[in-house]
This record gives C-alpha cells, structure tokens and sequence, in this order.
C-alpha cells in the first residue's frame, strides 16, 4: 500500500504552518487516490492533549489518515555535511518508505549528515532543505528533493529566494542553514568548510 508522511510541529499546543501541510498532502492524495476528499489535520490534532515545549507530530496517510504520534522534539546536533552524489534519486512526494534516504545518509563517512547533490546540483539534506548564505541573503536551492513546508512558507514570506546553486558555487556563500518542520532557518547553521 502506499503511505505518506506528514511532520508537523506543535509549540505549546499549537500547530505550525498547517495549511501547507494540508496543501502538500493533499496534492498527494489527489495526485495517488484522485477519488479522495481533501482533509485537514486541523482537526485530528486539535484532539491531542495539550503540551508544552515543541513536539513532533507523525502523521501517516493514503487515502485516508491512518496513524498520528507525537513526541518531544529533541534537536540532533550537525556540526559537518558531506556531498554525495545521487543522480538519478527522487523523492517528490514524503513517502513513509525513507530508505533511499537512508541509504545515502549511510554515505555520510566521518561527516554528520550528507548533502546531496543531483547533476551537479545541491538538493537537500537526508532529512531536511537547506538555505546558504551569501553574507547578505539566504537562498535555497530551486530544485530541491521534496517542496519541504518550512521552505515554502520562508520563501512566501521573502526571508528565501530560490536559485539553482552547484557544488562549484558553495565556496561563494558563508554557511548552509537546516529547514524543517521542525527546524527553523538558523536554528542549525554550518560553517560552509564544513560542507566537503
């Protein structure tokens, strides 16, 4: 069957960036089950118990939402990125199957976490979109693996322009920031000698 995954951040009891959720999976389920009626998550996680601090909700769907789990989010520290190689990868839409991912995180040798690179140009993270900053503005790469919400919602507000950005350009930007549901931009900043 095919399954899809959500990851929504909820800050002291409130849901964030909820309409790009929905947007996303709901272009999903139109684009796998074209029978389907959109959904809201609105609802679903507005029956949680109240909670403090930021958790991570995971919410698996196909034709209709089969399964949410919350827990506290505990940030993972990222000090150093590897580029590898994946040419010929694709993960248009969050499937819950991450093991194409996983096996490039797999790739990551003594680094962190890996950046991946597809025709020579800079993607995403194994779990996240990346900005990189120039020393005046962050940009983020205009083809990335996934449309990520956080990425959406950061470009609509001005605060990123997206620009196709190759492995040979990195040495013009300063660092690379991880964006996520959960992560904001500047929350996990490396140092662009870093990123090798």
């Amino acid at each position: 069957m095919l399954r899809f995954v959500e990851t929504v951040r909820i800050t002291d009891g409130k849901p964030l960036n909820l309409s790009y959720h929905n947007q996303r999976m709901n272009a999903t389920r139109a684009h796998f089950f074209p029978d389907s009626v959109p959904l809201s998550l609105g609802q679903p996680l507005s029956q949680l118990p109240a909670t403090l601090g930021k958790v991570k909700c995971h919410i698996v769907y196909a034709d209709t939402l089969m399964g949410i789990t919350c827990s506290p989010y505990i940030r993972r520290p990222i000090t150093s990125l590897r580029c590898v190689v994946a040419n010929s990868v694709s993960y248009a839409y969050k499937w819950e199957d991450r093991s194409v991912l996983d096996a490039l995180h797999g790739q990551r040798g003594l680094a962190d976490e890996v950046l991946i690179v597809r025709n020579g140009l800079i993607t995403d993270t194994s779990f996240s979109n990346v900005a990189l900053y120039d020393g005046q503005q962050w940009f983020t790469p205009a083809h990335p693996l996934l449309k990520g919400t956080k990425r959406g919602s950061l470009i609509d507000a001005g605060q990123l322009a997206e620009c196709e950005i190759r492995v040979i350009d990195l040495p013009h930007f300063q660092s690379i920031s991880l964006i996520n549901a959960m992560l904001d931009l500047g929350d996990t900043v490396i140092d662009i000698s870093q990123v090798f």
